[in-house]
């Protein structure tokens, strides 16, 4: 696998609910790219860390509560945009609908989620500024990762000498590892 640049990678939404939370019920949503973006801050599941300090023993760490990350979306303002004026009903204060949201990288792969807009504030700076607004996008499903080929990629992958597998046990036992095809 090599690397690349995000150069190309485009972030888009949709006002529908998929009919399942799946690469196929992501995928049959038309969406409505977002034009001006930035950047996309790093998203994903991330435990927080429950801890335990016995009286006589090391501190004892456990995964608690899974958060699947927000995004802040530094966006040039286009008020004939589309994308972005679907993106400021979402961030009106009175809607508290979730958007489903797909983010296409340059290579193809996708990502899927659903999310609640908590905002867009406008940043006017200075005089050599470019007008801009920042859009706080809380997620609230699992991402799921599409290849460019159509193949849904489970959140547990690992991905082993270019093949994309997937863990089918973590319960402690010997984990067995699936091969999905290759990347």
């Amino acid at each position: 696998m090599t690397s690349s640049t995000s150069a190309g990678t485009t972030l888009a939404l949709s006002s529908a609910m998929p009919g399942a939370l799946d690469a196929a019920g992501y995928g049959a949503l038309t969406y409505t790219v977002i034009g001006g973006v930035e950047s996309i801050s790093a998203f994903g599941p991330q435990s927080a860390v429950n801890t335990f300090q016995p009286l006589a023993g090391g501190q004892q760490k456990h995964k608690g509560p899974v958060n699947y990350g927000s995004l802040q979306l530094p966006i040039a303002v286009d008020k004939a945009d589309a994308g972005q004026t679907l993106l400021r009903v979402f961030a009106n204060p009175d809607n508290s609908a979730q958007a489903t949201f797909r983010v296409t990288l340059p290579n193809g792969d996708q990502r899927y989620f659903r999310g609640r807009v908590f905002g867009s504030p406008e940043t006017v700076g200075s005089a050599t500024n470019v007008l801009m607004m920042t859009a706080t996008v809380e997620i609230v499903t699992r991402p799921i990762a599409v290849s460019a080929g159509g193949t849904g990629i489970p959140a547990n992958a690992l991905s082993l000498d270019g093949t994309d597998a997937m863990i089918l046990s973590l319960d402690g036992t010997d984990a067995g590892i699936l091969v999905l095809g290759t990347v």
